[in-house]
């Protein structure tokens, strides 16, 4: 297996990691600068496309790749055939987190839980209590997802495992919670890897994640960042 195991630097039990501006995340506002998460909860609920809600703002999501959402299916179809029978379940795409220390509403990926489900009051489609959160890394997120989105994530008391994946190479970092409370990184670079879910008892290899992904079909896009960075 070619996995490197990496211990991050700690501060007060949480793992330094270089953090990005929220703001550099690639989203657009609505024409309102403020809003109450009543009035975001209505306006996601007529709108055609989600949006996360950040200390009172509101930012539009941009659309997935192809192979974007082929790691998603992926990803997806091997958790829940794994958790079939078990009292975990594993969620895609819709449904939303709201992470109460920081003023927070967002979709994941992937999401697990293992305990009753926990809502936002008055509220089916928001969970506050994953377990494991997974992402696939985009040109316009990778930095929000490891950083000021990953800060966040750790503020929830339930989550232990975090998972990034990445679309333009064989590359996925997983970051679980020991029993230190110390965060600890492992980095896979080989189709021959396995990925472990340290508290679900779940694996898969990396041939299975980046099953049916062209990284050619990312061209456009790399295409499009080289030239915005003239």
């Amino acid at each position: 297996m070619n996995t490197i195991i990496k211990r991050l630097t700690y501060l007060n039990d949480v793992a330094i990691l270089d953090s990005a501006n929220i703001m550099e995340f690639n989203l657009q506002k609505p024409n309102k600068s403020y809003y109450t998460m009543d009035e975001y909860f209505a306006f996601e609920q007529s709108s055609e496309i989600r949006h996360e809600f950040y200390k009172g703002e509101i930012f539009a999501m941009s659309g997935a790749s192809i192979n974007h959402n082929r790691i998603n299916s992926n990803l997806s179809a091997k958790l829940n055939a794994s958790l079939f029978n078990r009292t975990c379940e594993a969620f895609a795409n819709d449904m939303r987190v709201w992470v109460k220390e920081k003023d927070l509403f967002t979709y994941p990926d992937i999401l697990v839980i293992c305990e009753t489900p926990q809502f936002f009051p008055q509220r089916n489609d928001t969970i506050t209590n994953p377990l494991i959160i997974m992402e696939v890394l985009s040109e316009s997120t990778r930095n929000y997802d490891r950083g000021d989105k990953f800060m966040f994530y750790r503020s929830i008391q339930s989550f232990k495992e975090y998972v990034l994946v990445d679309q333009y190479a064989i590359h996925v970092e997983h970051f679980f919670k020991n029993d230190d409370g110390k965060w600890v990184l492992s980095e896979y670079n080989s189709i021959d890897d396995q990925l472990i879910l340290t508290h679900l008892d779940f694996q898969i290899s990396l041939t299975d994640i980046y099953n049916k992904v062209n990284f050619s079909d990312n061209l456009p896009e790399a295409i499009e960042k080289e030239h915005s960075e003239r």
